[in-house]
C-alpha cells in the first residue's frame, strides 16, 4: 500500500478508472460551519491519494472535474454528507455516486449496524481503526497516523461494493438502490438549503 499526499489538487493526468472510492475529512459535521479539509481517493488497487485542500481558495480543478465526471462512478460510505461537502466547498455536483451505507441498509436488514467499521469487519474481514476520526484535520501538517486512517477509509470500499452488489441482486433490490443513489445529489442539496431533518415526502 502506498499513500500519496497532494497539496491543493490532484496532479494532471492522474486517473482512477471507471470507479473511484472517495471520502472526506472535515472540521466537523456542519457543512455551513465546518470546512472541508481533505479528500481521499482510491482506484481499488490498494493505493490511496489524499488531497489536502487549500482552504483559502478551494481551487482544485482536477479534483472538481473528477467529481463531476459522469463516466466515473464515485463510491462513498455515507455519500449524503460527502456529496454535500463537495457541493458546498468545491461547487460541484458529484455524480454518479454509489453509497455503501445505503446499500447496507437495503440488504443487511438483520442488523442496525451500518457503520464503515461494521461493514469492513463483516463483508471483507478487515478490522478498521477509527482512533483518528475526531482528530484535527485543519492542521497544515497531518500526522502519519492521520494519513493512514484517512487512507483506510477508501482502500476497502471496492471490495465492500462487490459483496453488497451481490446481496442487492440476490434480494431483488438493485434497481431500488440505483434510484436511491441517483437521488443523493438532490438530498445533499436539500441539506444545504435548510431541509436536513424534515421529511419533505411526509404528509
Amino acid at each position: 500500500m502506498t499513500i500519496t499526499l497532494h497539496k491543493g489538487d490532484l496532479p494532471d493526468g492522474l486517473t482512477f478508472g471507471d470507479c473511484v472510492a472517495v471520502d472526506t475529512e472535515t472540521m466537523g459535521l456542519n457543512p455551513h460551519r465546518d470546512p472541508l479539509c481533505l479528500v481521499q481517493l482510491s482506484a481499488g488497487d490498494g493505493n490511496a491519494h489524499l488531497v489536502q485542500l487549500d482552504r483559502a481558495t478551494y481551487d482544485a480543478p482536477n479534483l472538481r472535474a473528477l467529481m463531476g465526471d459522469k463516466n466515473v462512478l464515485k463510491l462513498f460510505h455515507f455519500a449524503r454528507f460527502d456529496v454535500a461537502m463537495m457541493q458546498r466547498y468545491l461547487d460541484v455536483v458529484t455524480t454518479p455516486v454509489y453509497c455503501t451505507k445505503i446499500a447496507s441498509k437495503l440488504v443487511r436488514t438483520y442488523t442496525d449496524r451500518h457503520g464503515l467499521k461494521d461493514l469492513a469487519r463483516e463483508l471483507v474481514g478487515i478490522d478498521m481503526s477509527k482512533q483518528q476520526q475526531s482528530s484535527d484535520w485543519g492542521n497544515e501538517t497531518l500526522t502519519e497516523a492521520q494519513l493512514a486512517y484517512a487512507a483506510s477509509d477508501v482502500l476497502h470500499l471496492h471490495a465492500m461494493k462487490d459483496v453488497l452488489d451481490a446481496m442487492l441482486a440476490r434480494e431483488g433490490r438493485t434497481e431500488m438502490a440505483k434510484a436511491c443513489f441517483a437521488f443523493l445529489p438532490v438530498r445533499a442539496a436539500l441539506d444545504l438549503a435548510g431541509w436536513p431533518e424534515e421529511d419533505i415526502f411526509a404528509h
